[in-house]
């Protein structure tokens, strides 16, 4: 059976089938591991790295790709015939859309915002030694506007439920706020931006093309 075989080579590197499904399990439900999120995805990015050969042979068997940046240390997977940086697009495409998840037009809008703005704090140099950005939802809002003509949500409970999302999707991270004012709150937009918006995306991010551009990227991201 294939899973004697992984056990196998799990075991001369000291490692047992569960803390690799473990593993597989957590790629595979939200698709991305960062080593600074948490202390579990620490241990389990940690883990990947000693067993990547054998995690990159079990996701080609079902056609899955992926994406790994040593520089800042995270791991993203993408489903079949999904676009990816860095890889050649795959000849065959497949009809349905698999496990691959679905962004609402807002939640694009956001994110090209975020890379937008991702990138014009790498040209003035403002970045950590993890890759990271700054930015305030203040700054967040005035980019909506200004690229997009378009606004956050209105409410407390929406702008949260878009912002938790964008971290599940280990875009940003922050934290949950229940004041009403977050105009002083800020995010931290990760690297992880640059491999979920094309550099082609955020060229045409101005004129009458951005509307179908948002469609374009929403079709991508499911």
């Amino acid at each position: 059976m294939i899973s004697d075989l992984f056990a196998e080579q799990l075991e001369k590197k000291n490692y047992r089938l569960e803390e690799f499904s473990e593993l597989l399990i957590r790629l595979l439900d939200y698709g991305v591991l960062c080593r600074d999120e948490s202390q579990v995805e620490e241990l389990l990015y940690d883990r990947f790295l000693q067993l990547k050969n054998l995690v990159e042979d079990y996701l080609l068997m079902i056609g899955i790709r992926l994406q790994h940046d040593e520089r800042f240390h995270f791991v993203r997977i993408y489903p079949p015939g999904a676009q990816v940086p860095g890889l050649p697009d795959e000849v065959d495409q497949p009809f349905n859309s698999g496990f691959r998840q679905r962004l609402s037009q807002q939640d694009v809008a956001v994110i090209l915002v975020l890379r937008a703005e991702y990138d014009k704090s790498l040209r003035e140099g403002q970045m950590d030694e993890n890759g990271c950005v700054m930015i305030s939802m203040e700054a967040l809002s005035i980019g909506m506007r200004n690229l997009l003509n378009r606004t956050l949500p209105e409410t407390l409970t929406e702008r949260n439920r878009l912002l938790l999302r964008l971290k599940q999707l280990r875009l940003i991270h922050f934290k949950m706020s229940d004041d009403e004012e977050q105009e002083d709150c800020w995010l931290r937009i990760r690297p992880t931006i640059t491999s979920f918006v094309s550099e082609e995306s955020l060229s045409i991010l101005s004129g009458n093309e951005i509307s179908e551009e948002i469609d374009n990227t929403q079709e991508e991201a499911e």
